[in-house]
């Protein structure tokens, strides 16, 4: 019987798990996430007490997922992984809007709301924003039909499936494109906010010594027939944590300006019944590409 040593047994489990693996991409992953694992263990030289620490923290972490809320995705995001998988798989090439991370509180199946909806069920007194744009191709024509889930905290700084007392799906819908391409709703404007942290990744920031803010933004998923999924972000301009978004999630060209409107035919249209910020933003969406007709 053999004897694995510290020098044998990453050899001898890879080979356990690739010998007779079918799939070439998953003998690929494995046996790169063996190399990886097993060598921080010994570069770091992990202590029995240390490796039971970090398997009490996967599951605390796996124990504070539910159908509202995805702790690993959070953990993720605050890792950097988050941003580093999406930088692999939507390069910035020019063409397109940027994509940015999906969150932990994206929640599937919210209700479609006609053109120009405002989407605030519940009014605690936030500024109101005025969201106009256009979904296009890269060349600028219109994707009519295209899908576009939004969702955000409220003026409090939660999200609905946070907050007990909120309406369900307040500051969350669907939209669909017109045959222009166009979209508009009526919202809050985003206020900074913090990832929730009472649970592992909480302790994981406070650990680091990090704060744990994420700049305020608005979330968009924008599908279309035809298209690459756009997941990305609205960023608020002049926001104080766009330099240390906790989720490292900001790009340049995903920062605007959210100025006041005192448009009072804009106002009549919309059924705005205070001041409001304008924002125009048109979203360019990418034809699907081999990767993701792959997968």
């Amino acid at each position: 019987m053999a004897e694995f040593t510290v020098d044998t047994l990453l050899a001898a489990v890879t080979k356990a798990y690739t010998d007779k693996a079918d799939d070439p991409r998953f003998a690929e992953i494995i046996t790169g996430l063996l190399e990886h694992l097993h060598g921080f263990v010994k570069d770091v030289e992990l202590t029995e007490q240390e490796w039971m620490r970090g398997i009490e923290f996967l599951t605390d972490t796996g124990h504070m997922c539910d159908d509202k809320r995805q702790e690993f995705i959070l953990l993720s995001d605050t890792l950097g992984v988050s941003m580093l998988v999406d930088a692999l798989n939507h390069p910035k090439s020019g063409l397109g809007t940027d994509s940015t991370v999906l969150g932990p509180f994206f929640v599937d199946g919210a209700p479609e709301r006609p053109y120009g909806d405002n989407i605030v069920d519940r009014d605690i007194g936030g500024a109101l924003a005025l969201v106009r744009g256009r979904v296009t191709d890269p060349d600028g024509n219109p994707v009519a039909d295209a899908i576009i889930d939004v969702w955000q905290t409220a003026a409090n700084r939660l999200y609905d499936v946070q907050d007990e007392t909120a309406p369900e799906w307040n500051l969350r819908c669907k939209f669909r494109s017109r045959a222009d391409g166009t979209f508009a709703f009526v919202t809050e404007k985003p206020t900074s906010y913090a990832v929730p942290t009472d649970g592992p990744v909480g302790r994981l920031l406070r650990a680091g010594g990090r704060h744990a803010m994420r700049p305020a933004h608005i979330h968009f998923v924008i599908n279309a027939d035809g298209y690459d999924q756009l997941t990305t972000h609205l960023f608020v301009s002049g926001d104080e944590y766009l330099e240390s978004d906790a989720v490292f999630a900001v790009k340049d060209d995903l920062i605007i300006d959210f100025p006041n409107c005192d448009d009072k035919e804009l106002a009549e249209e919309f059924k705005i019944d205070r001041e409001f910020a304008l924002i125009d933003f048109d979203f360019g969406l990418m034809p699907v590409s081999k990767k993701s007709a792959a997968a």
